[in-house]
C-alpha cells in the first residue's frame, strides 16, 4: 500500500495539474470506487459538475481536492493499487478505470485507476479544513499541527510495541510497514520495544528518523515494488534501491554487516538487524 511519501508525490502532481481547473463532468465506471459516497454515482457526478479545484491537500495516506462553492472536497484513498493519473483527454480508457473527471478547459483528464478496487473516492464535507471521515486521524510528522511533545506523551502511555504504535493512525498518520522498519533501524530500536520504556530523547530520535527516511523517499519519488505505485504521470519511484532493512532478509546490514532478519508481525513482515536492533528482554 502506498505510504506517506508516495501519496505526497501524487499530491504534488495534482497541485500542479488540476488546481484552478473547473470540472466539466465526472463519470463513474465502477460503483465500488465510490462505495463510501452513499448517495451514489449520479449524485457524485452532480456534486462535482461546475466545481473548481482549489488546491490539493494530504493528511497521512489520504488526499483531497477542496472544491469551490462550499466547504467540500473530493477525497481519495489509493488503497492497494489506486492511481490518480493526469492523462490527455483523448487517451484510450484504461482497463481498470474507475472514475474519470473531464475539465472545461479541454485539457488533460484526471482518472482514478484501481486494479484491485480497494481504493475509493468520495465528495465529503470539510471540518476545519480536513475531510470529515478522516477528522479523527492524527497529523502526520510533516504537518505544522504535529505536536511532538503530545505524541511522546501519548506514545509512552500506550504500553504496546513501538511498531504497533507507529502504525496507529490515531497516534501518528502516514507511517506504514516499510518506513516504520526503516525508521526503527535508523533509531536502533527493535519493533517489539515497549513504548513505555522509551525516554523522551529516544522518542525525539525516532521522530527525526521517521522524517529523515520519508524525506529521502519523497526526494526519490517514493518506493515502487511494482508498476502499481506511480505518480500522476504514471512514473514509478526508486527509493526501494535505498532501503536499509525492508525486504533485505539475509543481506548484510550496511552498518554492522550482520544478516538482516525477517520476523512475522501482524500478518505481515518486519525486518531488522539482530545486532543494531536488540530484541528487548521479556518482562519479568
Amino acid at each position: 500500500m502506498p505510504e506517506l511519501p508516495e501519496v505526497e508525490v501524487v499530491r504534488r502532481g495534482l497541485a500542479q495539474w488540476v488546481t484552478g481547473r473547473e470540472i466539466a463532468a465526472a463519470e463513474v465506471f465502477h460503483p465500488r470506487a465510490i462505495r463510501r459516497h452513499v448517495p451514489g454515482a449520479d449524485e457524485f457526478a452532480a456534486r462535482l459538475k461546475s466545481r473548481t479545484v482549489l488546491s490539493a491537500e494530504r493528511r497521512g495516506k489520504y488526499l483531497w481536492l477542496p472544491l469551490s462553492g462550499t466547504d467540500e472536497a473530493l477525497m481519495a484513498h489509493l488503497g492497494m493499487s489506486g492511481q490518480l493519473l493526469v492523462v490527455d483527454k483523448d487517451t484510450p480508457l484504461e482497463k481498470h478505470l474507475r472514475v474519470r473527471l473531464r475539465f472545461e478547459d479541454g485539457g488533460p483528464d484526471l482518472r482514478f485507476v484501481d486494479q484491485r478496487t480497494f481504493g475509493h473516492v468520495m465528495v465529503t464535507a470539510l471540518v476545519g479544513g480536513v475531510p470529515e471521515p478522516i477528522s479523527h486521524i492524527a497529523p502526520d510528522p510533516f504537518e505544522p499541527a504535529f505536536d511532538e511533545a503530545e505524541f511522546a506523551r501519548r506514545l509512552r502511555a500506550r504500553h504496546t510495541e513501538i511498531k504497533r504504535a507507529l502504525l496507529d493512525q490515531s497516534l501518528i498518520s502516514g507511517v506504514g510497514n516499510i518506513y516504520a522498519d526503516e525508521a526503527l533501524w535508523i533509531a536502533r530500536l527493535h519493533w517489539a520495544r515497549p513504548t513505555h520504556t522509551l525516554t523522551r530523547p529516544k522518542i525525539a530520535e525516532l521522530v527525526a528518523a521517521v522524517r529523515t527516511v520519508m524525506a529521502a523517499a519523497l526526494h526519490q519519488g517514493g518506493t515502487s515494488f511494482d508498476s502499481l505505485y506511480v505518480n500522476v504521470n504514471g512514473e514509478s519511484g526508486y527509493f526501494d534501491r535505498s532501503l536499509e532493512v525492508y525486504g533485505r532478509r539475509d543481506l548484510p546490514c550496511s552498518r554492522c554487516g550482520t544478516p538482516i532478519r525477517r520476523e512475522a508481525f501482524m500478518n505481515r513482515s518486519s525486518y531488522s538487524c539482530p545486532t543494531c536492533q536488540r530484541r528487548p528482554r521479556p518482562a519479568r
